[in-house]
């Protein structure tokens, strides 16, 4: 096993779900095959325009052939391990060059940089995961568990406790939560997007929630793509199937509700959600169908 990156473009001409998959031709099995097990770190190349950089990690848990395309192969992603960073992560910013393994023996960045697959060491892994989720304090709503002192914990400083505990780190649930919560409501500014109300509280935390279009418990991966900054009541009839969302982000009410008036009137006068700020953060038509078939009440 080893860990790696993955090169992924939102306009990719590849057959690329990095929640779920990740296609790529015959020359780079050999490479993808050495991180089943293991996670990879997806990456958007620099010319893309708002490029995200180094932008989420993953676990490979099995490459197998494409049977929709001939001499392509398939990583699949085991579920719930996808992760998005709260904070893209240059290739080169501020504080440097962040993996240093793309680097040749004159100490110049090599052709490896534009591999679209190429092994990771454990120190880059490390070094762009502690980049990609470090967190501030302040974001946080007064309702998230405080009690979790592990989270602040200072890390052992040999190497493979370093890896077990940012591979433990990526795992927990508590963390994902978090994270979770602070790309989405990063993604639509902390306004909640069906009644388009931006509260921030005495302390000056947003007090929007990030909901799941699809459970994590039926199967939903923490993607952006996945979620919704909602108000707590809001959230709250969206979770019960009260109200839901055309693809188009049109807004949808039950005929089941027992006061659809007063729900017309909690959301945005358009009808329609409002959408994230960057329009790749928008939600995936699959999950929010997903919602529509499994738990609105028409």
């Amino acid at each position: 096993m080893g860990k790696g990156v993955f090169i992924h473009r939102s306009d990719s001409i590849y057959d690329d779900s990095p929640a779920e998959r990740y296609q790529f031709p015959n020359q780079y099995l050999g490479r993808v095959s050495a991180c089943v097990g293991d996670w990879i770190i997806y990456y958007e190349p620099s010319k893309i325009q708002g490029t995200r950089g180094y932008f989420a990690a993953a676990k490979v848990a099995q490459v197998v052939p494409d049977p929709k395309a001939k001499d392509m192969y398939l990583a699949l992603i085991e579920p719930g391990t996808y992760l998005d960073f709260v904070n893209p992560v240059p290739f080169n910013g501020v504080l440097g060059l962040v993996e240093l393994g793309v680097l040749n023996e004159a100490g110049k960045i090599s052709g490896r940089a534009q591999s679209a697959v190429r092994p990771l060491s454990i120190t880059d892994f490390n070094r762009i995961i502690d980049l990609g989720t470090a967190e501030e304090d302040d974001f946080l709503p007064r309702v998230d568990s405080e009690s979790d002192n592990s989270l602040r914990e200072e890390r052992t400083p040999f190497l493979h406790e370093i890896e077990r505990d940012r591979v433990a780190y990526l795992g927990s649930r508590l963390v994902r939560d978090r994270l979770f919560r602070r790309r989405v409501v990063t993604a639509y500014d902390a306004r909640c997007a069906i009644t388009g109300l931006k509260l921030i509280n005495g302390g000056g935390r947003a007090e929007v929630e990030a909901a799941h279009i699809r459970p994590v418990e039926r199967g939903g991966p923490d993607i952006v793509n996945n979620g919704l900054a909602l108000s707590g009541t809001v959230h709250w009839m969206f979770d019960r199937g009260l109200i839901s969302l055309k693809d188009d982000l049109e807004i949808l009410i039950s005929r089941q509700a027992n006061d659809p008036d007063g729900i017309r009137s909690l959301v945005n006068r358009t009808g329609f959600a409002m959408p994230p700020v960057r329009g790749a953060d928008r939600p995936h038509p699959s999950f929010l169908s997903w919602h529509r078939e499994n738990c609105f009440k028409h």
